[in-house]
This record gives C-alpha cells, structure tokens and sequence, in this order.
C-alpha cells in the first residue's frame, strides 16, 4: 500500500485524537467522514479537510478513494461494520472493544486473512515504546506473584444517567458497561503480557439494572492471580503493579498509556520512560501507518491473536456476572 485513505465511521472524541495525529503523519490522510448526522459529518470533514460526507453506509463503502474504514461507532455495531467493511475489500482499524463476543472476533480475523486484508485493533497499548519496554523488563522481578490494577475516571455521562439518560456507554443495548469500556485496557495489558488465564470472575456494581459502572475483575493465572479495577463513578490513581518474588514493577497512569515504567528489585531502583509524546495515539497511528505501508500483514494478524483471548476473557467475566448484551440470554 503506497497511501493510507482512511474514511471513518463516529464522530466522537477519540475520532478527533486520532485524526488529530493522522494530519502530522505522511502516508495516511482522511478522505471520507460517515455519520448518521449530515451535520455532524459536515462539521467533522470541515475540520479535518475531507471532501466526502456520507450519511448512507453502502454508498459509503462503495468509494473507491477509500482504501482503510477507521470505526468508532458504538460497541455493539463495530462486528457488523467491521465485517460490512471487510466484505466491501475496505482494511479496517475498528476502535475497542474489538466486538463484544470471542466467536465474532474469530471469525472476523478468519474473514481478514481469506480476503488478504488488513484488520487492526486500535488499543494503544500494544504499539506504545513503553510495552515493549514493560514486556523486556519483567523477568528482573522474578516470578510473578500478584498484578494489581486500577483505571477509575469519573465519566461525565455518569452525571446524565444519575439524571434519567442512558448513554450509550451505559446502555447494554449498544454493548455499554465499565468492563467493556474502561477496563478493557486492564485486560488487555494482562493478556498482551502472561496471556488468557485460567479462571475469570467479574464482581460488578450494577447501576439500576442498566449497565456496571464499575468492578472488579479477577483473573486466576497457573501461578498467580491478577486484580483489575475499572470505574467510570469514581476518582482514583490509575496504576498497574506487577509483584515478582524479587522485586516489582509499577507503571504510572495505569494499562490506559504507561505513561512510566518504575523497576524496582532488593538492590536497583530505576525509572524509565521510552515515550517523549504523552499522546498515546500518537505512536498508534504512526505503527499502523507503518505496518500498513510496509504490509506487514503477520504483525497485524499476530496482535488479533491477543485479541481474541481479550474477547475470551471479556465474555466469560460478563456472562458470568449476569451482564448480556442483546441476543445473549
């Protein structure tokens, strides 16, 4: 691929933090917006210079200019756009979670390898400098013991459900709760590093029979076991704590951006961080733009491994909670 020609579905705020850095980064450029609001659409290819708005999703992914679908709708829509997109011969960079369930994200990375496609999973942590670090380091700790984890950050759209809304994130009709959303990236990070544990269990607060705003979610490796906190009702210091029987690593801001890496053993203490820019999604969009150019087609599909054992968990923790989503019970 010489270009990236990206058209995105969603109009929201993490649409805007990537097309922010996709105007600083050569190879890729925005060619075409599509929202289900013709005034949205307007507003968002106006900011971003795209010539094309559509508000119909076949005409959408019939333009031939665009070559890659970046999708940042809501949960429960990104299997069904993803695979529209993949059957239209359009590369795809579906926003997370990558579906809600593990027989869709199966099937959707089988549909990306028979069509020869590009299917990426825009969770940033995989293509931050500060993982790779993370993942080289771990072995100074010894065997690990305990993880730790919290990402709390109040959302504002709590305040709306408090007062009788039922935002999307919230709204299991379009795949919303804290585990799916806010925790995810806990889940991720466990998984990217030690893998799918052996046993899952999900303690959620339910808000009103609706949705979790947040829980706790244990994982139960061969020998460890790992806790990760998620919340959008409270304020909290995100972090993510790996205890090894010689020592422990700590990362600052928590799985959401590992901002920092502290190593800490009995006899050395050392701090590192591999990322001048604290935008994350800056290094996301300038991985993909180089896996994409270069079509590095096996990089991409190793990371929709990981991904497939992320749904595995995902699903396994919600069901077990008693958290369906439409089509489920």
């Amino acid at each position: 691929m010489k270009e990236i020609r990206l058209g995105t579905i969603g109009s929201g705020s993490i649409v805007h933090s990537i097309l922010d850095n996709v105007k600083i980064t050569e190879g890729i450029r925005l060619a075409a917006v599509y929202s289900r609001s013709q005034d949205k659409g307007r507003a968002l290819a106006g900011e971003y210079k795209a010539e094309k708005v559509y508000t119909d999703m076949d005409a959408f992914l019939k333009d031939e200019e665009i070559n890659t679908v970046y999708i940042a709708s809501p949960n429960l829509l990104h299997y069904e756009q993803t695979k529209k997109a993949l059957l239209a011969g359009k590369h795809v960079i579906c926003e997370k979670p990558f579906c809600t369930r593990a027989e869709q994200a199966r099937e959707l990375t089988s549909l990306a390898r028979e069509k020869h496609l590009f299917l990426a999973d825009a969770v940033p942590t995989a293509y931050l400098p500060n993982f790779e670090l993370l993942k080289s380091r771990l072995p100074e700790i010894g065997k690990v013991r305990l993880v730790l984890a919290n990402y709390s950050q109040y959302s504002s759209r709590y305040d709306r459900l408090t007062e009788g809304e039922v935002p999307n994130v919230f709204n299991p009709k379009y795949g919303g709760g804290a585990l799916m959303d806010i925790n995810f990236y806990n889940v991720y990070l466990n998984v990217a590093l030690f893998g799918k544990p052996e046993k899952v269990i999900y303690f959620p607060n339910i808000y009103r029979n609706l949705a979790d705003t947040s829980g706790i979610l244990v994982m139960q490796y061969e020998e460890f076991v790992s806790e990760s906190a998620g919340a959008k009702d409270t304020w909290g210091v995100n972090s993510f704590q790996i205890e090894g029987e010689k020592g422990y690593i700590y990362v600052k801001d928590g799985s959401n951006g590992i901002a920092e890496v502290r190593i800490v053993t009995k006899t050395t203490e050392e701090i590192i961080n591999r990322q001048e820019n604290p935008d994350r999604l800056f290094y996301e969009v300038q991985a993909l733009r180089n896996l994409f150019l270069n079509d590095d087609y096996e990089t991409v599909y190793q990371g929709l491994a990981v991904t497939e054992q992320v749904m595995e968990v995902l699903e396994k923790a919600r069901k077990g909670a008693e958290i369906y989503f439409p089509g489920e019970e």
